[in-house]
């Protein structure tokens, strides 16, 4: 069985003291040879790091010890090497970048749709619309079927990509529900809350993104591969790498502010 545990998590709680958790992680990091990405905010944290179990878990339990973070869900996947080349941690305005006022996962999230409800969903034949909040290249890689790309190459750019939508989409978007999701659903804690407050009405988002999907259900409606931030560049639905001969590619599509998006 592979050796690395991949996890990837965030969770939007109050957060103070960031220069101090900045350094415990690094230390707790360097400490247990873990590698990967955590973005702390005022608004929480958000995390992909790979490493032995031990290490995992040790880091697990300091993340869990800090004031609002003892809930935090853990989505885990297996590698033979490890995909990061480093350790950071960065401070950010935010742990998903946005910038759009009044969207405040703190405050209110959309109403959440698990995997087996969205499989349900699609295996009848529900009308409701289905958007892919994730950036042009990784919905190259796979995507739901039927699934609308919102048509990003950063996820600050949805709320002038919804807008610039197709008329019959919007208005699809205005009579029917509609279901948000992204790799694991920190994209839709903005997304969905942005697509009620423009009036889009019963707006849901999938709980756990593409990557929760998989886990419970497998690749049941989904066509392809779903890219990650790391040297694995995708995964199948059984959350095997695929396509470990493009990791370069991967590096460089990379984008700061995204990397540790899931």
């Amino acid at each position: 069985m592979p050796s690395v545990v991949n996890i990837a998590a965030y969770k939007f709680a109050a957060l103070d003291d960031l220069q101090g958790r900045k350094q415990h992680f690094l230390e707790l990091s360097a400490a247990h040879g873990l590698r990967g990405t955590i973005m702390l905010s005022v608004e929480g944290i958000n995390l992909v790091v790979a490493g032995e179990r031990a290490g995992i878990d040790v880091l697990m339990d300091a993340v869990r010890a800090v004031p609002g973070l003892a809930e935090i869900e853990v989505k885990e996947s297996f590698s033979d090497a490890q995909p990061f080349d480093r350790m950071l941690v960065k401070i950010k305005p935010e742990i998903i970048a946005f910038g759009v006022k009044g969207i405040d996962p703190l405050e209110h999230t959309s109403p959440r749709i698990s995997a087996t409800e969205l499989k349900a969903w699609l295996d009848e034949g529900r009308a409701f619309t289905l958007l892919d909040t994730r950036n042009n290249f990784e919905v190259e890689a796979g995507t739901f079927d039927g699934a609308v790309p919102i048509g990003v190459d950063n996820f600050r750019d949805l709320p002038a990509a919804v807008e610039a939508l197709p008329e019959d989409v919007r208005q699809r978007m205005r009579d029917q529900p509609v279901v948000t999701f992204c790799t694991g659903g920190i994209r839709c804690e903005k997304a969905a809350p942005f697509l009620e407050q423009a009036e889009y009405g019963e707006v849901y988002q999938l709980d756990g993104g593409i990557l929760k999907y998989f886990e419970e259900v497998g690749g049941a409606h989904y066509h392809g591969d779903c890219f990650v931030f790391d040297q694995r560049v995708a995964l199948d639905p059984s959350l095997e790498a695929v396509h470990k001969e493009t990791a370069a590619e991967a590096q460089a599509a990379d984008q700061p502010d995204e990397s540790s998006d899931r």
